[in-house]
């Protein structure tokens, strides 16, 4: 059986994603189902990364994103390419760190607590098939190392999981 290690509060954040990214991997070892390790995804970043009020992913089906598996509360369930950060990112294939997210254009508030986000595109083979989006009610609370962290966490999933192409 698998359990998280949570680090303790002082930890750097470099020792942190180490450590996250080394129990993503065990706990993704051996799993292919890419819904499956989603949402075992998004619950240990959500148990192990402090100041979160959401951590989840969204799908591309079609021209849009949808929901997939998450920790937190109830969220919107689709979401138009360009629209907000999630659809900026797949837009851009790029990530976007948000420290204000009352100050980004076209923000889609689902969660009126939310100040800051974090979304890294899931690239496959040149394409983006969906979003790691992670919320935080504090502002400025994620950095470039909170994306070069999960960006690496996207890469073990991507490694993990069975995608359709």
């Amino acid at each position: 059986m698998f359990e998280a290690k949570p680090l303790p509060s002082f930890a750097s954040k470099r020792d942190l994603y180490a450590s996250l990214a080394q129990q993503l991997a065990a706990l993704l070892e051996g799993e292919p189902d890419a819904i499956a390790n989603a949402a075992n995804m998004s619950a240990l970043i959500y148990q192990i990364l402090p100041d979160l009020n959401w951590a989840g992913f969204y799908f591309m089906r079609g021209p849009e994103l949808v929901l997939g598996p998450f920790q937190g509360k109830a969220a919107c369930v689709r979401i138009a390419v360009g629209r907000g950060v999630c659809g900026a990112a797949v837009e851009r294939k790029a990530s976007i760190v948000v420290p204000d997210v009352h100050a980004f254009p076209g923000h889609i508030a689902c969660d009126s607590a939310s100040r800051s986000e974090l979304v890294v595109p899931l690239i496959k083979d040149g394409r983006v098939i969906g979003v790691l989006d992670l919320d935080s009610p504090h502002p400025d609370r994620f950095d470039e190392e909170d994306r070069e962290g999960c960006e690496r966490l996207v890469q073990i999933y991507l490694g993990a999981s069975e995608l359709p192409a």
